[in-house]
């Protein structure tokens, strides 16, 4: 019996070849993409998530080192006013807007312990690990119109099959195909 009271929820840009990073860890693929025009039609009456309505309901966000020292690079601090947990396993977060866990285990019971309701889940290996101990609840992709052939996989190798449900979907004019998907439990 499941008895947390907070949904997982994933939103995520990847390449058509789910990659969410080149090797190197860099984004500009996805935040600077080449002007190209995109042939938008077919777009669906149940169209997917979108930031700028995702982002608001969330009020808690774990994510792993890597994606946390990458948001520090950002030009501003786009987490005002919400709970940041940071999952790692090495030193200290030494910043007073995050918490550190060393564990999805205790990331699980600070999430308990804050009340979270909506928790946006960020950054591959933590995205792999909610997963793998079946608390994601939610997936948004952005995927993107370039095939990197290599990179950061999204997924990686996971223990079991996670079965989706598709919720909405819609291409956007800067050529991105957006997916919401329900995680379905066996």
């Amino acid at each position: 019996m499941n008895s947390r009271t907070w949904r997982g929820r994933v939103f995520i840009g990847v390449s058509a070849d789910g990659k969410i990073a080149r090797e190197d860890g860099t984004l500009d693929w996805l935040t600077d993409p080449s002007p190209r025009p995109h042939a938008v039609s077919g777009n669906s009456d149940r169209p997917a998530l979108v930031w700028e309505t995702f982002s608001p309901t969330i009020d808690t966000i774990v994510m792993g080192r890597a994606t946390y020292e990458s948001v520090l690079g950002f030009d501003g601090w786009p987490f005002d006013g919400k709970r940041v947990i940071v999952l790692t396993s090495r030193t200290a977060v030494e910043d007073a807007r995050v918490t550190r866990a060393e564990s999805v285990d205790e990331a699980t019971r600070l999430l308990g312990e804050g009340g979270a309701a909506e928790v946006y889940i960020d950054g591959g290996r933590t995205i792999q690990s909610f997963l793998r101990a079946g608390l994601v609840d939610e997936i948004t992709l952005s995927v993107a119109p370039i095939i990197l052939g290599a990179g950061r996989s999204l997924f990686g190798t996971l223990d079991a099959d996670v079965l989706l449900t598709v919720r909405g979907s819609h291409a956007t004019e800067d050529g991105l195909v957006r997916t919401t998907y329900d995680v379905t439990t066996r």
